[in-house]
């Protein structure tokens, strides 16, 4: 692949991501959620990008809602890469939850 042809790629691309958020309050309340979604297309920083995650959690009685940057990309040993994220639901019901989730690579059967 050219140079041109893979900073092409790396600029008009994005990730699916999956995940399930960290348990929160107590006792019969206690619960946590699950969420997925397509990040945004690559947002360029410096010789990197990143990518922003804007969905919301499944409902139980309420949902929650996730906007956040991803961290700049992971590349791995086959020239894919990821991004990761570390934060926190909005609040509802009177509380937030906790998450850390990875992206999957792009593009996984090109």
């Amino acid at each position: 692949m050219s140079n041109e042809n893979r900073c092409n790629r790396e600029r008009n691309h994005n990730h699916e991501f999956i995940g399930s958020t960290k348990l929160a309050e107590r006792g019969e309340e206690r619960h946590n959620h699950r969420f997925a979604g397509v990040s945004s297309l690559a947002i360029p920083c410096g010789r990197s990008h990143y990518h922003v995650l804007e969905t919301t959690t499944d409902s139980l009685d309420h949902i929650h809602k996730i906007c956040v940057k991803t961290g700049l990309a992971v590349y791995l040993e086959n020239g894919e890469h990821v991004h990761f994220v570390e934060a926190s639901t909005s609040c509802s019901d009177g509380h937030s939850h906790c998450f850390e989730v990875a992206t999957l690579i792009s593009s996984p059967l090109v």
